[in-house]
């Protein structure tokens, strides 16, 4: 087959008031576009000038060490940046691109994951029930080198908020690590596909379950809990890799002792200091049903030894059962991967009344600020804010929108708190109309890229607003614990999704490109200067990293919500890999076969999505380009 290609329109965006203070960057320019100018045209380029900084910023070099042309880990490595150092597909060849070989998962439902490859062997997970697959790149086609099933527990797909996916496993030491969605952590002989160990971490009956990729530091496996809407008390569980055992467990509500809050613990902002606040900012022993699960991302410094860790929403939905800034839920964790103590905390959304959690991407920087070098993360919000914090004390240096938003006025620096608008308030008995962003975020899970030779993070995110009213929500274990009605649509201008360069030293986005749906793939930059990512309806572009002007473009099966990678094959040249299989949340009107006539579905993302079985079908397929051979 051969693709398709097309080039969007560039047009120049007006600058806006920027809508949160931030300090001086060294290398900032003074402008940041405000949100009600990120408006434009599905499919098209908007493009802003902005002067070249004298120095980028780059990541540790101890968390993103020299490439080797293999992918490990859904991040590429500890500092998350997704960034490939290959540059044989370039601007000038991608049009070249063709397909080497594809695969089906035998799946119908949403392909999160991203592929894995080491040692010329590609490791894939389904969603549930959780088939990994091994595949020989050695071999024209890349035949089947083993397949693996957990035994299936189906009771977990009850548990599932958000669709039966998975976002991959993590390759170390010969064995392959994943996690099932019903939580058995497992360790397979990478060469065999045999089970080296396996634990059991979760409790479907509580309405645990697992969706995230583990996470490997320093000999130990990381995994966090899923289950916000049904009433779990969110965990972080460090397992010892050549055992399996469980090293130590840090929990995100309760007692100090149980969230692992000791004598070390100094968090920057006032109102995260204090004694067993994972209590006290809750009604009586709501915290025990209060959600904060962790099924998002982690990164991690060596030289700080600092693992950075997030706790998602609290639980129910409606605010109103639970007055209090519900501690730990919704930030993230400084911790130490070798005892799980907590060193800083800061909180993105205190007293959470929108799902905005706090799980997404956390990429690690450094760059110079006012003169002095700082060791910084960046984190897109579900809120709709980008965060620059400072890595090693939790400051906020700076938090500007990303997105169109509403609920939050601003992000106020001297407390980190954000300056909520009360309009958007939400009640029991009243439904509030056009919240923005809607419950999903800005942004949800799909993880962002940063290029080194840009200075840009490439931000997939979503475009949408809803309408809320609050109900009466009663716990009973292992059922949803939600207590709001949503009915999420299009944001401004109608599109729903978008991908945002943005300038990190600036802090201000370089372009945008909307599309009509969500943007619900992670990204993935490379020194070819390209940045490659899907859309819902099934296409997988390459746009210029400096421009945002589509490069390439090839039609897939099934909606695309997966990850893409680089990776260097046996042969020297380098091929790109993708799942399509469209689900997920955005996406769970398609395999879930819902009533497109019933808006609150899935959430209330049928809302928005009625459309989607008009553009997409179910059903999961590896794809893997390359150029001709020369």
């Amino acid at each position: 087959m051969r693709p398709e290609t097309s080039q969007p329109t560039s047009t120049r965006c007006a600058e806006g008031r920027a809508r949160s203070t931030s300090k001086n960057l060294a290398l900032a320019t003074s402008a940041l576009i405000g949100a009600a100018a990120l408006v434009a045209l599905p499919g098209s380029a908007v493009t802003q000038p902005a002067a070249a900084p004298q120095q980028l910023p780059v990541a540790p070099k101890s968390a993103a060490p020299a490439d080797d042309g293999q992918w490990t880990m859904p991040t590429k490595n500890y500092a998350a940046t997704r960034y490939s150092t290959l540059n044989e597909i370039n601007g000038n060849n991608v049009k070249n691109l063709r397909v080497e070989f594809t695969f089906s998962t035998g799946t119908l439902h949403g392909e999160e994951a991203a592929p894995i490859v080491v040692n010329n062997t590609m490791y894939i997970v389904t969603p549930w029930p959780n088939y990994v697959y091994a595949l020989d790149l050695t071999k024209p086609g890349a035949p089947l080198k083993w397949s693996y099933l957990p035994p299936k527990i189906p009771a977990a797909q009850g548990v599932a908020c958000c669709d039966t996916v998975n976002r991959g496993g993590v390759f170390q030491d010969n064995k392959f690590f994943f996690v099932t969605l019903d939580g058995r952590a497992i360790a397979l002989d990478a060469n065999t596909g045999k089970p080296v160990w396996t634990t059991s971490l979760a409790d479907i009956d509580k309405g645990e379950s697992v969706t995230g990729a583990p996470f490997l530091v320093k000999g130990k496996m990381m995994v966090g809990v899923s289950g916000g809407e049904f009433g779990v008390r969110g965990w972080v569980k460090a397992l010892d890799i050549n055992s399996g055992k469980v090293a130590w467990t840090a929990y995100n509500t309760g007692p100090d002792k149980d969230v692992l809050i000791g004598s070390d613990f100094h968090p920057f902002y006032q109102s995260d200091k204090g004694k067993d606040l994972g209590v006290s900012t809750w009604p009586p022993d709501a915290w025990k049903i209060g959600g904060g699960s962790s099924w998002g991302w982690m990164s991690y410094d060596p030289d700080l030894n600092l693992l950075y860790v997030e706790a998602a929403n609290p639980g129910p939905w409606n605010q109103e059962q639970r007055p209090g800034d519900n501690k730990w839920t919704d930030g993230i964790f400084a911790r130490d991967p070798d005892t799980g103590a907590a060193k800083w905390y800061y909180q993105y959304n205190p007293h959470d009344e929108h799902d905005y959690d706090g799980i997404n991407e956390t990429i690690l920087l450094d760059l110079t600020i006012d003169g002095k070098p700082r060791k910084v993360l960046m984190h897109p919000d579900r809120n709709g804010y980008l965060y620059m914090l400072d890595r090693t004390t939790g400051e906020v240096i700076y938090a500007k929108p990303y997105g169109y938003t509403n609920s939050i006025k601003d992000i106020d620096l001297k407390t980190g708190r954000p300056v909520v608008n009360p309009d958007k308030n939400t009640k029991v008995g009243t439904i509030v109309h056009d919240i923005c962003p809607t419950a999903s975020g800005a942004k949800d899970w799909e993880p962002s890229s940063y290029s080194p030779r840009t200075g840009y993070m490439y931000i997939p995110h979503e475009n949408l607003c809803m309408d809320w009213e609050n109900v009466q929500a009663n716990y009973i274990a292992g059922t949803p614990y939600v207590g709001a009605n949503v009915v999420m649509k299009p944001g401004p201008g109608g599109f729903r999704g978008e991908l945002t360069a943005w300038d990190v030293a600036a802090g201000k986005p370089a372009w945008q490109v909307k599309e009509d749906l969500p943007a619900w793939s992670g990204t993935l930059a490379t020194a070819g200067d390209l940045v490659f990512y899907g859309t819902m309806d099934g296409w997988f572009k390459a746009v210029d990293a400096k421009t945002g002007a589509l490069k390439w473009q090839f039609k897939t099966g099934s909606g695309i919500i997966g990850q893409p990678v680089a990776y260097r094959g046996p042969d020297g040249r380098e091929y790109i890999a993708i799942l399509s299989g469209v689900g997920g949340w955005s996406g769970a009107i398609v395999p879930g076969n819902l009533n497109a006539r019933d808006p609150t579905g899935a959430l209330g993302f049928v809302g928005a999505m009625a459309d989607l079985p008009d553009k997409s079908t179910a059903g999961g397929t590896l794809y893997v380009f390359a150029l001709p051979p020369s």
